[in-house]
Formats: C-alpha cells, structure tokens, sequence
C-alpha cells in the first residue's frame, strides 16, 4: 500500500509540474471550464451539459477558493489515478520494472496529457473506463466476485461523470458474453453490481424524467450541427495521432492477446474494442470519445514486450523502447498543447493543419486550434463588463444576459462584482435566472454573428440603447462579440425574459 500511495504522488507531482509549463499564460480558461464551474454553484442530480458529478468537484474547487490552481489539480488528479490504475493493471498481470515503467510513462505522455490539461468530464470519463476494465481484470485474474460490485461502483459513477461510458458497456458486455467468460453472467454479483449501478444513476434518470430528457435533445442537436461535419477517417487517424508515441505498444497488445498463451484469457478485450470503435464510427463521434479504451491496452502491451524481450540480446531493446516512447512524444507536445503564442501557432499553421489541429467542430480550417481559440478573451470581455457595470447605479436591478454559455461562465469567473450573476438562454443557465427583483437595466453580449446589431428589437423597451465595447481579441473565437447598455426599462421586461425562457425551454 505504501509503494502505491508512493508511486501515486510521484506520479501527481511530475503532471502537476509538466501541467505548469504546457500551458502559456497568454491564454485563459476554456470555454468549458467556467460553465462547469458555474454548476457547482448550483448544485442538482442533473444538468442539460453533463452528469452531475463535474458540479460535485466544482463545488469543493469553490471551497478551496475558486483559484486556477485547483480548476487545473483536480483533471491532473484524475490522470494521475488513471495512470496508477494502468501500473495496478500491469502488476496483475506479473509484469516486472519494465513493463511497469513503459506502461506509466506511456500513458503519462499520451493524449491523456492534453485531456489533463483543462477542467472538463473527459479526465474523470477516462479513469472511470480505466477502472472498470481493471475490475474485469481482477475478477478474472482472482475469481473473486466483490470485484463484480466493485465494477458495478464504477460505472455507476462513471455514467455520473460522462454518459459516453455507456459504449464501453456497448462493447464489453457482448465480448464477454462470446468468450469462455461468459459464466460472469451467471454470477449472483453481476446482477447485484448492476442493481448498485443503477441505484447510484437513479437520481439523475429521474432528473432527466422530471426536466423531459433534455440531453437526449441535446444529443439531437449536437448530432445535427457538429457530429455530423466529423469525417469517419479522420476518427480512425486520430486513434494513432492520439497514442504516436506508444501506438506500437497497443499493436503489441494485439499480437499478444491473439497469439501469446498467457494473455490468451483476456483476448475479450480485442473484440470489445472493434465493438466499440465499430460504434463510434456509425455514429460519427468526435474522435476522444475513444481515449478510454486505450490504458488498458498500453498496460497488456507492455506486458507482453516485458516478456518477449525477456532474454537474449533482446533485452538492450528495453531502454531504447522507453527512449522511443520519450523522443515520440516531443512533437506531439509541441502541437497539442497551448505552449506557443496565438502568433506563433499562426507562423507555423503549415504543420498545425498537417495534424489537422485547426479543423473545428464546424468543418472549416481556422487559424487556431478550437480549443486555444476558446481559451482567448474572456478576460477582456469580463473586464470590460465591469467596467459597464460599474457605471450602473441600480446593480440589484440589472441583468447581464449573455448570448452563451462561454460568455457568462467568463464574466462570473473573472469579474471582480461576485454577485453579477451573468445568465444566457443556452446550456444549464437557462435555469439559473434570478427575476425575484424587477429588472431596470440590462447588460447585453452578442455574438458577432448576431442579427439585430443595432438593437431594435429592444429600443422600444428602454429608455436608452447603447453600444459600449466588445472582445477585439484577433484569436479569439469570440472576437467580435459586442456589449450593450439597455437603460431605464419601459416595461415589464421580467415577463419578457421568462417567456423567452419558457420558448426555449420548450424548443
């Protein structure tokens, strides 16, 4: 226990370290970040975004401060146990030092690293796929049947941080049921752990219930106008971009599960993950719904090339392959993390479009990568919303209603006003307004693809309509995103905005 627990801060503290230097400060938070944030502040069994438990971590970052330092510890502390899992993983399955340390440092410097790196449910989903695998693992490798419940734990919580691991169901169960495994089925734990399961999902399949199932429109909407601008072969490209340095370790963990005897009980695992690509690929996901299948491969490939390279002159190609995994991994970490400056990745956008880094969820090349493009200008557009709220004399009368969810976690995050509550019909927000006072002023952001510039569809509602700033930000994906000051409300607008809630609501 104590080597473990060893072995785990080691680990933490080289993320936490390398997460300091892979992100330059010229950039904010994603996106994201700050609606996830926001959710902690409004703590509930479901949201129309995510599951609930992203807010459970928010809520604790909100107690120790709300600082970057912890938006950006808690995704580095999910990777860390993620990669401590693959190490457990490989010491199950009798690997020695080698396998041990190839496993570890592949995982550490492979996509995973640039999951890491921003606060959303990805780091969380990919160690919860990790764990379950290593339940199968264990319950195979022991016979123990607690390790059953013990799974059922897991994907009851994992289906709490990101229902995409209802694919890793899509793709284990059959595989299972196909192989000499299939006696798990007849196990009295089996049927328990998936009664744990859905126990602990419960509360927010009545949440979907109670609010008419708002993330399968969701599901509907993001399959409509972004899922379906993903190119299937680029999925599959992804899947060796994603682990180029390490990809010859998850071929081995192939060859190994197909011909190597002792590995022979595991060889499910192949054909879950054909069952699961194969899925992804008719539905046209985005390509790092993926990434969860791949730690348990690293920690079975590792093994394998542990013992092939056992004896014999064999062995000097141990620490030429650990070297292989470090120097692959250098240009990977040059062009997937936001190291250079905007201008910088400008100057080299040749080797950016290679890789297909500046190719956005909307199909078109741009001239940053999405999400760099999405870490710009939030400061700007925070400081220049107070600046405006400033000059407002009744703050408890005004609204500041943005176009966005990215535009209202922002303002929230960084303004200095911690009761500006900035709201947005889109996303979660929409159940997060505060009409119990009478609204004499607005504070209005707009995108720059907005169709009313001039406003005159409030100008009759208030006495004075303005123009006052917006992000200039050449990087930012929301440059060009106007603020206005609506002063002196003429009418009702409480009752204006809750129909505009009601409409969307329902649409």
């Amino acid at each position: 226990m104590k080597k473990t627990i060893l072995v785990f801060v080691i680990i933490l503290f080289i993320k936490l370290v390398l997460q300091h230097f892979l992100i330059n400060p010229v950039y904010d938070l994603q996106r994201d970040e700050y609606l996830h944030l926001d959710q902690g502040k409004h703590l509930a069994w479901g949201y129309i975004s995510v599951p609930p438990m992203t807010s459970w971590v928010s809520y604790l970052i909100n107690l120790l401060g709300n600082g970057v330092f912890w938006v950006k510890f808690f995704p580095v502390f999910f990777g860390s146990l993620t990669i401590l899992l693959v190490w457990k993983m490989v010491e199950e399955l009798n690997g020695k030092w080698f396998a041990l340390a190839l496993a570890s440092l592949a995982t550490l410097t492979s996509v995973l690293l640039r999951i890491n790196i921003l606060y959303q449910p990805n780091s969380t989903d990919i160690f919860f796929w990790t764990l379950v695998y290593f339940t199968v693992i264990k319950f195979i490798s022991t016979e123990n049947p607690r390790w059953l419940l013990i799974a059922g734990l897991s994907i009851g919580f994992g289906i709490l941080s990101k229902y995409n691991i209802v694919f890793l169901l899509v793709g284990l169960l059959p595989a299972l049921l196909l192989s000499e495994h299939r006696k798990i089925f007849r196990e009295g734990n089996f049927y328990l752990g998936v009664a744990i399961a859905l126990i602990i999902v419960l509360p927010n399949i009545l949440w979907q219930v109670n609010n008419h199932f708002p993330t399968l429109h969701q599901l509907n909407e993001l399959s409509a106008t972004q899922l379906v601008n993903f190119d299937r072969i680029d999925f599959i490209k992804n899947q060796f971009l994603f682990f180029i340095n390490s990809f010859f370790i998850i071929v081995a963990a192939f060859i190994g599960l197909l011909f190597y005897k002792p590995l022979s009980k595991y060889r499910f695992f192949v054909w879950s993950y054909l069952i699961v690509i194969a899925a992804y690929i008719y539905f046209r996901a985005k390509s790092y719904y993926a990434i969860g299948l791949y730690p348990v491969l690293i920690a079975l490939g590792s093994v394998y090339l542990e013992k092939i390279l056992a004896f014999g002159w064999k062995r000097v190609l141990k620490p030429v392959l650990i070297l292989l995994v470090m120097v692959l991994a250098i240009p990977f970490v040059m062009i997937a993390f936001p190291i250079r400056t905007p201008e910088q990745i400008e100057a080299h956008s040749q080797l950016y479009k290679k890789f297909g880094m500046l190719r956005w969820e909307d199909g078109k090349d741009h001239s940053l990568p999405q999400d760099f493009a999405d870490m710009m200008g939030w400061k700007e557009l925070a400081e220049k919303t107070d600046s405006v709220y400033n000059q407002v004399s009744e703050k408890q009368n005004t609204l500041v209603l943005c176009d966005n969810y990215g535009e209202a976690g922002a303002i929230n995050y960084y303004s200095k006003f911690k009761n500006i509550n900035a709201v947005t019909m889109n996303a979660d927000y929409i159940n997060w307004f505060a009409l119990d006072k009478p609204i004499k002023n607005v504070i209005l952001i707009q995108e720059a693809s907005d169709d009313d510039p001039n406003r005159k569809r409030e100008k009759p509602w208030f006495d004075a309509v303005g123009l006052v700033g917006g992000i200039e930000n050449p990087y930012s994906r929301e440059q060009g995103t106007k603020i206005y000051l609506l002063k002196g409300a003429k009418t009702n607008i409480n009752s204006i905005v809750e129909q505009e809630i009601e409409k969307n609501k329902n649409h």
